[in-house]
């Protein structure tokens, strides 16, 4: 009975000695980590950069009320279209032609009777070319298509010319060190302020890079622009 009530005693001593040494080191690790002071901030890089791929879908549209005619009317035209952009200096690799969409009026039921022409087609010729700068020059060019008969439509959206960069990867690294760094100032004032010593960083995290049109006039200057998140330890 004596053997039994001391291991009892015994198991309870062991329990409260763990308890008690429990409850120590969770304040301590508490106390650590209020004494913990770090400053989050943010380091913005953007960059302007000259779009090197375009992409330019040259539409027009031909009407005619005889099926044949209209057939050799659009291939007529799209030949002066091909034509005018090997003239430009572009070669037949950069030119692509679809085949035209047809549409029949009559064929819709309903036929307005002010549509004087039976069918329309409508006609895209695309040019994707890495010379951006001779695009942009010979776009002014247009109207030796219009002396032809050829109206090019450049006010809907789908005529837009589309302006890329495709050489994000080689950038990357100097943004990113920007980016840094203009956080690395932040921080540092923030530290001056504080009365504190700015320390190591504790966690980094690296935004999305995103590529926009610098303004709506000219979409072939790009901005590139990335923000960076980073905390750091202050130190007293």
């Amino acid at each position: 009975m004596q053997k039994s009530l001391s291991t009892v005693l015994l198991g309870a001593f062991i329990c409260i000695g763990l308890y008690l040494l429990g409850s120590q080191v969770g304040n301590s690790l508490i106390t650590m980590r209020a004494m913990e002071r770090t400053v989050t901030v943010k380091g913005l890089a953007e960059l302007e950069v000259n779009a090197d791929t375009a992409i330019w879908p040259i539409r027009f549209t031909e009407v005619d009320n005889d099926l044949n005619n209209l057939y050799l009317n659009v291939q007529s035209k799209t030949d002066k279209v091909v034509a005018f952009l090997i003239k430009q200096g572009f070669s037949s690799d950069e030119v692509s032609v679809s085949l035209p969409s047809i549409q029949d009026r009559q064929a819709q039921g309903y036929v307005d009777p002010n549509v004087r022409y039976r069918y329309a087609a409508q006609v895209t010729i695309s040019l994707y070319t890495q010379r951006v700068e001779l695009l942009l020059r010979i776009q002014s060019n247009l109207l030796e298509l219009a002396k032809e008969g050829i109206a090019i439509s450049s006010q809907d959206y789908d005529s837009r010319t589309e302006f890329i960069f495709t050489q994000l990867n080689d950038i990357k690294p100097q943004m990113v060190q920007s980016a840094t760094e203009n956080a690395r100032q932040t921080a540092e004032k923030f530290a001056i302020d504080s009365a504190s010593k700015l320390g190591k960083i504790k966690q980094a995290s690296q935004g999305q890079f995103t590529i926009s049109d610098r303004d709506s006039n000219t979409p072939s200057i790009k901005k590139v622009r990335v923000v960076s998140t980073l905390t750091y330890y202050l130190n007293d």
